[in-house]
């Protein structure tokens, strides 16, 4: 069995560089108009990024050779959490002091992605104290959560939520199992406060097979689902269409170059129309990512420090 080989680095590290929030404030909410990226045909890449230790601008580093398109379509900022809060009894919303550095230069640090055609999302999970998607205790919790999240969306000028149901360790502090209705009312209270952005679903933990409850189905509610084991082939148990999903995972510069290179090969050959990286750090991977690009889109991969 393939287990997930996330390094979750939660002490600080060096903090990026600051701007004025003011400036900030003249932007987040207004987003940031795209320029044109030059066109690509095939899978849509995406790129997770921990922000504890590497910058987001690394996933616009890399183009490809032929065209100039960008590689990478969604970056994906890893992680806020969902911590307890004791006087609600539910999962409130936390950023890490580089998650918070990341949203709060959103200017120098997110704009330029969304500036090159790149949508930028925020993953959030578990944070060891018992809280996750799954064991919200109402109605009203889940939405509240929600609308913490959608706020955080339209104040940093973000393009959506990542789901990933990992490490709540739920039962901590008193916490209860994860239950039916949890997940349900969080995902469709999320999609109804943010019509236009991407809810996507890191496809592991109870969150990800709770998605029906009460007649209500929330499959429909998200843009994509991935297979969370790098260096292996899984379709996410999620109906979505084959455009949506990506079965394919891998760690750059930790799955093999070759196993990289099938995985893209049968990503194209099958049908899917998503392909999932992890751990873009800042140092040249063209070897690496190359050997995907090549397959997913007949082109090598550029890198521009």
């Amino acid at each position: 069995m393939f287990t997930p080989v996330r390094r979750r680095v939660r002490t600080a590290a060096l903090a990026l560089s600051a701007i004025a929030a003011l400036a900030l404030g003249a932007t987040a909410t207004s987003g940031a108009a795209a320029a044109p990226a030059a066109a690509k045909q095939g899978p849509t890449s995406v790129a997770y990024v921990e922000v504890n230790n590497n910058s987001m601008l690394n996933v616009g580093k890399y183009t490809l050779s032929n065209g100039g398109a960008n590689v990478f379509d969604i970056a994906v900022i890893f992680a806020a959490n969902i911590n307890y809060d004791a006087s609600t009894k539910a999962g409130t919303l936390y950023f890490n002091p580089n998650v918070q550095s990341v949203l709060d230069n959103a200017a120098t640090q997110i704009r330029p992605l969304q500036q090159k055609g790149i949508k930028v999302v925020l993953s959030v999970l578990g944070n060891h104290q018992g809280s996750g998607f799954a064991n919200f205790p109402s109605q009203q919790t889940a939405s509240t959560f929600a609308k913490q999240l959608s706020d955080t969306v339209t104040k940093y000028g973000l393009d959506g939520i990542d789901f990933d149901d990992e490490y709540a360790d739920y039962g901590n502090n008193g916490t209860t199992q994860p239950n039916a209705s949890s997940f349900v009312y969080l995902v469709s209270a999320l999609r109804a406060n943010m019509p236009g952005k991407i809810i996507s679903l890191y496809n592991i933990g109870p969150a990800a097979s709770r998605l029906s409850y009460g007649g209500v189905d929330v499959t429909s509610k998200f843009d994509y689902a991935w297979n969370p084991y790098y260096g292996s082939w899984q379709v996410p148990g999620i109906a979505l269409p084959k455009s949506k999903l990506s079965p394919a995972a891998v760690q750059i510069g930790g799955t093999s170059q070759s196993t990289a290179a099938s995985l893209a090969a049968r990503t194209v050959s099958e049908g899917y129309g998503v392909f999932l990286t992890y751990n873009l750090d800042g140092t040249d991977r063209t070897a690496d990512v190359s050997a995907f690009t090549k397959q997913l889109y007949g082109s090598a991969a550029v890198y521009t420090p």
